[in-house]
């Protein structure tokens, strides 16, 4: 080989592993959507802003941020808002690489989470949830549902390409839903307190899960039992980048 086709050829080579390199390095883009959904209580808009900017500034690493919240005389946080901003978010997402993050705040019941807009409240279920994901695009997901009886959702949702978090299990209520109040019980220790602290998604919620049992035990509540299922392949991408 002539030396000036082996310097060409060293210097395509040298150009594409710098190119891999960099490609490897770039972080995950987390994108964030987060839905206060009840519109009758002041307390699921507050907190549905408040984790959207916790979790953009701990892990979007410049992703998309799109809160949408019912209040008692706007109606935004609709399930058909829903249904069509994931599918807008999730087609332009690398399937490979970006990661869509989903907060979901409101009452619950053991069917499904609430939608309260002015004059109407319906039901989205795990099942409705779960189709809206898949039709999205979005390979990897984080799904937080924060609401009574959210458990349903981890039993739905939960894959390895699918981490769900909840702030019930599946037969228990969860507490804080005061109208006027930042955050419900579980977006306080989940969201403001734990996750604001350190990127680890298990270990926020294995500090939150703590706090919230020991709140509850003294308040003289039954357990909540939040909930983590799924999500081993997301939880990898997102080590993999930090």
């Amino acid at each position: 080989m002539r030396l000036t086709s082996w310097i060409r050829a060293f210097s395509v080579g040298a150009a594409l592993a710098l190119s891999l390199a960099a490609s490897a390095a770039q972080p995950v883009r987390v994108d964030v959507v987060s839905f206060g959904l009840w519109g009758q209580q002041s307390v699921f808009a507050s907190e549905a802003a408040g984790a959207a900017r916790i979790v953009a500034r701990q892990l979007g690493h410049g992703g998309k941020v799109i809160v949408r919240a019912n209040t008692k005389s706007s109606g935004q946080a609709t399930e058909d808002n829903l249904r069509a901003t994931l599918a807008s978010l999730g087609g332009k997402m690398d399937p490979e690489r970006d990661v869509l993050f989903l907060i979901l705040t409101s009452h619950g019941n053991q069917e499904g989470i609430g939608v309260a807009t002015p004059g109407q409240t319906s039901f989205i279920t795990p099942i409705e949830l779960r189709q809206m994901l898949r039709e999205s695009g979005a390979r990897l997901s984080i799904v937080v549902v924060s609401a009574c009886y959210s458990g349903i959702f981890a039993d739905a949702l939960a894959e390895p390409s699918t981490l769900v978090i909840t702030a019930a299990d599946r037969d228990h209520p969860s507490f804080g839903c005061r109208d006027g109040a930042k955050w419900t019980t579980f977006g306080q220790a989940f969201f403001a307190d734990a996750l604001a602290r350190t990127k680890s998604l298990p270990d926020a919620f294995a500090l939150a899960r703590s706090r919230i049992a020991e709140q509850e035990k003294t308040e003289g509540y039954d357990p909540s039992n939040p909930q983590m299922a799924g999500g081993r392949h997301v939880l990898e991408v997102l080590q993999d980048a930090q």
